[in-house]
């Protein structure tokens, strides 16, 4: 099977060129002007834009949590990502405290091989760090390329551990090639928070926001940056959402220590004025909650002075009658909104149109740094001679509005409802397939595969 795009304006993180793209079989085979191939189907891409396929490395399909699961499972997940011009994601396996991290790894298999429409692969959240789950880190990284270890500063009796096995944590992935990421809220603070608003009486959604004040996350990115700089092992902090966090990693950078930081794209867009909604607000309860308006400032900044690395979704989605399990009680809401498929096109539209960042910036933050980050570059994140043709064809001028009765996410509503954004996805390539045409899935259930990953570097 090959592919022929003519006239396309090509955008990397580094280019931007008129250009044909001549793919045989999942592979860039040609990019060059007035290309004569002979191919078995042409795309004409004049007046759109051509980018690499999104990499969302934070996501959270058919996940328990607070004794329900996700919404979107790895069928329903993976399909919305690529109508949203995602064409892989990254997601989380939680260890169970007091089992292997095989056993966590067999059982995400189990509900995600087969079953992706998009490529994948894992991150690997290490909750309960003991001599033999530090046995099975290199197994891991060199037999499952699996390189990259999640840890919780919060969630206690769960998902949390402490200091002391971080730094074990730290010390075996750094010897083996792998990256450490990170939750980084004061967990325990946040608990004595919880507890002391619902004691008062004060149990809406807005006070499972003020349960995280900015001081919870911006103390434990500074402690995790610090370990991070004592072990001399790559770090990432996942979903960062304000202003005193990240002067934690713009310090940090004073002692020539490099973090690589993620923030997610509610963060960048929405503000927590959203939670004196009543209950409504339950629609955009998540750990880390969302943040001011100053906050947002920071994060584009960020962005565009290199400390940001990463616009991530942490897409985890609820039914609205789950979401119900808290209507009286903060605490029992179940954490997560979605986005999966909104990312992309919310970030064109928000960030280019708008002169926030360029269009070589959204390309590094949508896929090309993920990619370098999580060991995949050059064969994702890229449009490259061998590289994966993982690719979007874009309208840079359509106008849509974004609504759950149109969206394809497993979840009956939407965080952004009725939010007009410019440019819109227009054709999705998945290692040499149109997979989504204008709207239409054009692959089946099982094509997404599991990508392994290589070893970490530091820099990229």
């Amino acid at each position: 099977m090959s592919i022929l795009i003519k006239n396309g304006r090509v955008i990397t993180a580094s280019d931007d060129y008129i250009a044909d793209i001549f793919i045989e079989g999942e592979k860039i085979s040609t990019i060059g002007k007035n290309l004569n191939f002979v191919a078995d189907e042409a795309i004409d891409a004049s007046g759109k834009l051509v980018f690499p396929g999104g990499i969302d490395p934070h996501v959270h399909l058919d996940m328990p949590f607070m004794g329900t699961f996700s919404s979107d499972n790895y069928e329903s997940g993976t399909l919305a990502a690529l109508h949203g011009g995602t064409t892989m994601v990254i997601d989380f396996i939680l260890q169970t405290q007091g089992k292997s991290l095989k056993s966590a790894l067999d059982e995400w298999r189990s509900r995600s091989d087969g079953n992706c429409y998009g490529d994948y692969s894992f991150h690997m959240a290490v909750t309960d760090f003991n001599d033999s789950t530090q046995k099975e880190i290199i197994e891991l990284i060199n037999k499952e390329g699996i390189t990259s270890f999640k840890t919780f500063m919060a969630y206690k009796g769960a998902l949390m551990i402490d200091d002391r096995q971080m730094i074990g944590l730290m010390n075996e992935v750094r010897d083996k090639g792998g990256i450490v990421t990170v939750h980084a809220t004061n967990g325990d603070m946040i608990d004595f928070l919880i507890a002391k608003h619902k004691a008062e009486g004060k149990l809406s959604p807005l006070y499972h926001y003020l349960s995280q004040p900015e001081i919870t996350e911006s103390e434990a990115a500074g402690r995790f940056v610090d370990m991070a700089y004592y072990t001399d092992v790559p770090a990432y902090i996942v979903h960062l959402t304000c202003e005193g966090a990240l002067n934690q990693v713009r310090e940090a950078t004073e002692r020539n220590q490099k973090v690589f930081v993620e923030t997610c794209i509610q963060y960048l867009l929405l503000d927590a004025s959203l939670y004196e909604k009543d209950f409504e607000g339950a629609k955009w309860v998540m750990s880390p909650p969302l943040r001011q308006k100053k906050d947002q400032e920071t994060l584009w900044a960020g962005i565009n002075q290199g400390l940001v690395q990463v616009v991530g979704t942490d897409h985890c989605p609820f039914e609205w009658k789950k979401k119900l399990m808290g209507e009286k009680d903060f605490s029992k809401i179940p954490n997560g909104h979605p986005a999966i498929e909104n990312r992309m096109e919310l970030l064109y539209s928000e960030g280019v149109t708008k002169g926030k960042i360029s269009l070589n910036k959204f390309v590094e933050v949508s896929s090309t740094n993920a990619s370098k980050i999580f060991g995949m570059f050059p064969q994702k994140g890229t449009i490259g001679i061998g590289s994966d043709a993982d690719l979007v064809v874009f309208d840079p001028e359509t106008r849509h509005v974004i609504s759950h009765k149109t969206h394809h996410m497993n979840v009956d509503y939407s965080a952004y409802e009725g939010w007009e954004v410019k440019g819109k996805v227009e054709t999705v390539l998945l290692r040499g397939k149109i997979a989504v045409d204008k709207g239409k899935e054009k692959i089946s259930k099982g094509y997404g595969k599991f990508i392994r990953r290589g070893k970490i570097n530091k820099v990229i």
